[in-house]
């Protein structure tokens, strides 16, 4: 194996240029020629690929989003995408490909794997919504945005004895809504994991405020419904005045955390040491705090195991405030 790829692939997520870093610093350590394949699949189908340098390396750890930028790709579902892509990589020389991303991308990757291209997925998601590994990268970054948001919100909602919602990323998986609710000690969150139904966390918002609390947090994740519809459901429910608050693309923007950093730098290490081993079809990630991999289709479509122990420590005791 001479030359390998790298690329990053649907949503973007705060480590991921630590990720590409690690894959180029290995890469050359490793006497590869690295390749930087930009807007994902997509640039892959248009052959959108240069050879990367020092340069292009040297001054982004700290950088949010991607330097070689994200897409998505509906060509690429298509069994004349694919072949596409896998003509496109072999007129670059590409043998491997690190593919730094959310399940859709590590489904991609598989693809690739079984048509002859060995494939690294590399988990880069905010959502933490991998069952395979502990931790994905970003993850700690949005829980500590949304958390400093929750003590900036609550300063505004205290002033005018409010309630606020904070609805956060998540469709599936409630971690954000769970570590940041937990680590900026919110009133009550709401995840898909463990629904409420909403007349009951009605209630124990008026309960509140009857025992004389004016103001509280509820931070919510998306997949456990929408903020504006819950604060409305509220309103009309209990007369309590609620405001509706939706972080959005901030949760994805910004410097990753040092920890993030690491973890992108160590898992984009281990993916070039997989393809030097020719070992391909393998995701990277972390498990009790040690650098693993799995076969690509252990890891897509494992469902995340969510913290009930610590939900229920934070709603439950504050439900006897």
């Amino acid at each position: 194996m001479r030359k390998i790829g790298v690329l990053t692939s649907g949503g973007d997520t705060p480590g991921m240029n630590s990720a590409i870093r690690a894959v180029f610093k290995e890469g050359v350590k490793q006497n590869f020629t690295v390749l930087g394949i930009f807007h994902g699949y997509r640039g892959l189908i248009e052959g959108n690929i240069r050879e990367m340098n020092h340069s292009d390396v040297e001054n982004i750890m700290h950088k949010g989003g991607t330097i070689l930028r994200t897409a998505r790709s509906e060509e690429f579902k298509s069994p004349e995408g694919q072949k596409r892509a896998l003509s496109v990589a072999k007129a670059y020389g590409i043998e491997g490909i690190v593919i730094i991303g959310g399940d859709g991308s590590y489904r991609g990757a598989k693809i690739l794997n079984d048509l002859g291209v060995a494939t690294i997925g590399v988990p880069g998601t905010i959502d933490n919504d991998m069952g395979y590994t502990d931790y994905t990268i970003g993850f700690n970054t949005a829980v500590n945005t949304i958390t400093n948001e929750i003590y900036n919100i609550r300063d505004t909602m205290r002033a005018h004895d409010r309630v606020g919602v904070i609805e956060v990323m998540g469709r599936n998986c409630g971690d954000i809504a769970l570590w940041a609710g937990v680590a900026g000690g919110a009133d009550m969150i709401l995840v898909p994991e463990c629904p409420m139904p909403w007349d009951e966390a009605a209630q124990r918002l008026q309960d509140y405020r009857l025992r004389g609390k004016l103001t509280s947090i509820v931070v919510m994740a998306e997949g456990a419904g929408k903020a504006e519809d819950f604060a409305a459901y509220v309103r009309e429910s209990t007369g309590i005045e609620i405001k509706a608050i939706v972080p959005g693309y901030t949760q994805r923007g910004g410097n990753p955390v040092a920890y993030d950093r690491i973890l992108a730098s160590q898992l984009g290490q281990r993916a070039v040491e997989l393809l030097v081993e020719g070992k391909g079809g393998r995701a990277v990630g972390t498990r009790r705090n040690s650098i693993i991999d799995v076969p690509l289709e252990d890891a897509i479509g494992k469902v995340d195991s969510f913290d009930e122990k610590l939900y229920d420590f934070n709603n439950n005791v504050l439900a006897r405030f």
